[in-house]
C-alpha cells in the first residue's frame, strides 16, 4: 500500500505534525512508485538492519506463543520476568565483579524505542536538556513536544570528526546549567562511538556535576573496532556506572537493531530505581504498556550465548557491507568526515560531486529517479520547534547519510546506480 502524501491539517483544532527524516523520504519515495519489498528499489535511507537468517546467527523467532495469561494488559513497566532478565543481561555483560548490580526495578519496558525516549522527555522537569547536532532525527519533534524543558544545541565539528572533549562537555554543562544530555553513542548519523576511558570519563563528570546522560545504545552491538575491547565487543556505559541507583546514566535499548527484530518494538529503559519510577508514571498516561505476549518470548532473546552468537554474525556481515560502501563512496568523490566506528550508516558529504547532486536534498531527489533511496543530512540538524533561524540553510546541506543496513545486494546495486549517475552527471 503507497504512503498518502503529507497534507496540511484540516482543522483548526490540529497542528502540522512533521515526518521525521526517514519517514519524510520514504513517503517521496512512495510519490515515485516504491513499496515495501519491491525488490527494483535499493533502500540505502532503511533505518533498520536487514532482519532475515545470518550465517551463525541464531535461528530467527517466526512465531510466539501466547498464554492465557498474556492476553491481559502488561504492566506499564514491564512483565517482571523480562525486567529481571534485562537487568540480569548488563550484569552479566557488562558489571562483572561489581558491588552494585542492576535489579528489575531498575529496567522499564515500552513499546519501541521512540516511546521509551517519550516516556523519559514526558517526565523531565523544568531544566536546560543538551543535544548534539547532527544526531538522530526523531529528536527534533521529541524534543518540541514536550514543553517543560529547554533544548540547548551543541554544534559537533565535522573538521574535528565531530570529537568532543571532556573538558567542552564539563564547560558545557556548568556554562549553559545543564541538567541532562541527550545523545545517541554509537551516534546516528555519524558513527562515532564513545567508549573505554572516554566513555567512563563522561560518566564521572555526569556524576561530579549531577547532569543526567541519556544515551541510546540502540546501535551499541554495531561497533567496528576490536581493539577497543578487552570482553564483548559491545560498548556500553553501564559498564562504568559506579551506584545504579545514584548515577545519573539512563540508557535506553530493545530489540529493534542489536537483535534485528525491529516489527516487535520492544525496547526498554535502564537507570536508578527512582527515575525508572518516573518513567514509568509518564508511561501511564501516555502509552499505557506494551505488547505483553511479545514480551514474554523477548526473555529467550537475552540468553548470553544466543546474544553473543547474533553480535558475532552481525558484525561479521555488517563489516563487509560497511567497509564495501566506505570505498565505493570515497572512489566517487564523496566525503567522509569520519569512518563509521558504529552503526550501519555512512555520513558523507557530497558538496564536490557535480550540481545537483551537491547537496543533501538534490541527491536525494535525483536519485529517486534510480529508484534509490537516501537521507538528507539536514533532518539530522536537530532544531525543536525551529527556534534557530536557518534561513533556509541547514548546517549539514551538504550531507547525506547511506545505509549499509539493507542485504549486500541491495547496498550493492544502490551504490552502482549512484556511481553511474554521478558520472553521467559529471559528463554533460
Amino acid at each position: 500500500m503507497q504512503t498518502p502524501p503529507e497534507t496540511p491539517a484540516t482543522s483548526s483544532a490540529f497542528r502540522n505534525v512533521p515526518r521525521t527524516g526517514v519517514i519524510f523520504v520514504m513517503t517521496e519515495a512512495a510519490r515515485h512508485g516504491y513499496t515495501p519489498g519491491n525488490t527494483d528499489w535499493a533502500n540505502l535511507g532503511q533505518g533498520q538492519p536487514e532482519a532475515g537468517a545470518l550465517p551463525g546467527a541464531p535461528a530467527r523467532l517466526d512465531s510466539v506463543a501466547i498464554d492465557p495469561a498474556d492476553l491481559e494488559y502488561a504492566p506499564v513497566p514491564g512483565i517482571w520476568e523480562l525486567r529481571e532478565a534485562v537487568a540480569g543481561h548488563y550484569n552479566r555483560l557488562y558489571r562483572r565483579g561489581m558491588p552494585s548490580q542492576y535489579s528489575a526495578e531498575n529496567v522499564c519496558i515500552s513499546g519501541g524505542g521512540r516511546v521509551a525516549l517519550a516516556r523519559t522527555a514526558a517526565a523531565l522537569g523544568e531544566i536546560n536538556l543538551g543535544h548534539f547536532l547532527p544526531d538522530y532525527t526523531a529528536y527534533e519533534e521529541l524534543l518540541s513536544v514536550f514543553r517543560l524543558f529547554s533544548p540547548i544545541p551543541i554544534l559537533l565539528d565535522p573538521y574535528r570528526g565531530y570529537d568532543f572533549s571532556l573538558r567542552e562537555l564539563e564547560r558545557e554543562i556548568a556554562g549553559r546549567g545543564l541538567s541532562a544530555i541527550l545523545l545517541s553513542n554509537p551516534c546516528n548519523p555519524t558513527g562515532k562511538v564513545i567508549f573505554g576511558d572516554e566513555l567512563n570519563g563522561w560518566t564521572s563528570v555526569a556524576r561530579r556535576l549531577d547532569c543526567t546522560l541519556l544515551i541510546d545504545e540502540f546501535y551499541s552491538h554495531y561497533v567496528w573496532n576490536d581493539a577497543a575491547f578487552d570482553g564483548p565487543p559491545m560498548v556500553s556505559a553501564a559498564r562504568y556506572v559506579e551506584d545504579v541507583d545514584s548515577d545519573p546514566v539512563i540508557l535506553f535499548d530493545g530489540l529493534t537493531k542489536n537483535w534485528r527484530y525491529p516489527g516487535w518494538r520492544t525496547a526498554w529503559t535502564l537507570g536508578p530505581k527512582s527515575a525508572i519510577n518516573t518513567i514509568a508514571s509518564a508511561g501511564s498516561f501516555l502509552d499505557g504498556g506494551g505488547s505483553r505476549p511479545l514480551q514474554r518470548a523477548a526473555i529467550g532473546l537475552l540468553d548470553d550465548e544466543g546474544v553473543l552468537a547474533e553480535t558475532r554474525a552481525l558484525r561479521q556481515v555488517f563489516r563487509r557491507k560497511r567497509d564495501i560502501a566506505l570505498r565505493r563512496l570515497n572512489a566517487m568523490g564523496v566525503h567522509v568526515d569520519r569512518e563509521p566506528e558504529g552503526t550501519f550508516y555512512v555520513w558523507g558529504d557530497v558538496r564536490d560531486l557535480p550540481p545537483p547532486l551537491n547537496t543533501g536534498m538534490g541527491l536525494f531527489r535525483r536519485m529517486l529517479e534510480e529508484k534509490v533511496i537516501c537521507v538528507p543530512g539536514e533532518f539530522f540538524d536537530v532544531n525543536p520547534g525551529r527556534r534557530r533561524a536557518q534561513r533556509g540553510i541547514s548546517r549539514f546541506g551538504t550531507h547525506v547519510r547511506f545505509s549499509f543496513g539493507p542485504e549486500e545486494s541491495a547496498v550493492v546495486a544502490g551504490l552502482d546506480r549512484l556511481a553511474a549517475v554521478i558520472k553521467a552527471t559529471a559528463g554533460t
